[in-house]
């Protein structure tokens, strides 16, 4: 059995509003993780890997998450994957990103923080046109495990809805992604109070290092190899990895049988 547990660092800070900084947090050990595994804690996100193929154990089942409208994979036989993008900024890989998803039919789900509304509303519209999902990944990208308040919790994420709604002139979808994958279980009971739904993830690789991008071939043996039914993808659209291999991923995920559903399909199963 491999152990390890994923926590992608978007590229920006954790307590400041700044997102063009990477975060070094790299991958630690299993440790974080409820002893039972059954039930959600505080801490990062974390995954075990049991097999290549097969659903990862989170620090939480997909059972003791649903009472929080909280989310890590679906647990089913059916080929079927759920991807989503964060996004902390952007250095010219969205539209590439774009384009492959759109070749394929493929709906995503971005979680942008609020300063990528603020500067890249063509690209925030372009996503809404096209029939992708914007979801919540927080103003400032803070520790929010660390965030006991529940005002201080709302302006958050509201502050990304004021964005979103002016860019867009809609009103954003009500998924969030806790920022690094930091969380309590106060703080998914806020976001359902909020009238969040609140999304992790069954399978990721390192790919947000800017001056360190994966090998198309290292990124393939993670993103072929560990795929399973009802995988909940996370990718950064940061990657200019993901940008070169996304269409030839997509058409290998597809000959292995897997149709790529939008988020909305998971919440409604």
């Amino acid at each position: 059995m491999e152990s390890s547990v994923s926590s992608p660092a978007d590229p920006s800070s954790t307590d400041t509003s700044s997102t063009d900084t990477p975060v070094s947090t790299g991958l630690t050990s299993l440790s974080c993780a409820i002893p039972s595994l059954t039930a959600p804690s505080e801490g990062n996100w974390g995954l075990s890997f049991q097999q290549d193929g097969q659903l990862p154990t989170g620090n939480a089942t997909i059972e003791s998450l649903k009472k929080y409208d909280a989310y890590y994979a679906k647990d089913t036989d059916e080929k079927v994957i759920f991807l989503t993008f964060d996004a902390g900024y952007e250095n010219g890989n969205t539209p590439a990103i774009l384009d492959a998803l759109k070749k394929h039919q493929v709906k995503a789900t971005f979680f942008v923080v609020g300063t990528y509304i603020e500067s890249e509303p063509e690209l925030i519209q372009r996503m809404t046109d096209e029939g992708h999902t914007v979801g919540n990944h927080t103003w400032h990208h803070p520790d929010m495990s660390k965030i006991a308040s529940l005002d201080t919790f709302r302006k958050e994420l509201e502050d990304v809805e004021t964005a979103y709604k002016n860019v867009t002139g809609k009103e954003m979808t009500k998924y969030y992604r806790p920022p690094q994958g930091k969380y309590s279980e106060s703080n998914l009971q806020m976001a359902k109070e909020l009238g969040y739904k609140s999304f992790f993830w069954s399978l990721a690789y390192v790919d947000w290092y800017q001056d360190q991008q994966p090998s198309k071939e290292e990124a393939f043996e993670k993103l072929l190899n560990r795929i399973h039914p009802g995988a909940l993808v996370l990718l950064h659209s940061t990657s200019a990895t993901n940008a070169q291999i996304l269409d030839e991923l997509l058409t290998r995920w597809e000959e292995m049988g897997y149709q790529i559903l939008p988020l909305q399909d998971l919440v409604k199963s």
